[in-house]
């Protein structure tokens, strides 16, 4: 089996990572919370929102462990693939339809897509930093103090 300690992401990499969860879900709930529509299909929104949240972490967790020889069953995997895939098609049915303007359409569709990006990313930092023992480094799981040290930092060399 691989070393998962041989690769650890930077501090940078990991504020980075939490950052764009935190503005893409944000940015989406109170996008939901602001919208005119009615509260069934916030539900609606709101729950395809965390199953793909969901899905995505399983599916990034499930093809690690096939690629570091953890046993993965082929049913599970294509489990995995079928909720996230599942996931996106409700919501881009789900804004077809929408009587919404198009530029809301778009806001709800890329906050989503950020927040599957971030919440792969998240879980890829944690378990690269979780040893054999199950437990996790709070090293992947940075302050805010942390988090704008980095944010300065970047900004200085821009």
């Amino acid at each position: 089996m691989m070393n998962k300690n041989s690769n650890k992401p930077t501090a940078a990499y990991i504020a980075a990572s939490w950052g764009a969860l935190a503005i893409g879900a944000l940015g989406y709930l109170i996008g939901l919370w602001n919208a005119q529509i009615e509260f069934n299909e916030k539900g609606y929104y709101l729950t395809v929102f965390l199953f793909a949240a969901f899905s995505a972490v399983t599916l990034q967790k499930t093809v690690r462990d096939r690629d570091e020889g953890i046993p993965v069953t082929t049913l599970f995997l294509g489990m995995c693939w079928a909720a996230l895939s599942i996931s996106v098609a409700l919501l881009v049915i789900g804004l077809f339809n929408a009587n919404m303007l198009l530029s809301e359409k778009g806001f709800y569709g890329m906050s989503f897509i950020l927040c599957l990006f971030a919440v792969i990313t998240v879980q890829k930092n944690t378990r690269d930093y979780t040893n054999e023992y199950g437990e996790t480094d709070s090293a992947a799981f940075p302050t805010i103090e942390e988090k704008a040290d980095k944010v300065l930092d970047v900004a200085d060399i821009l």
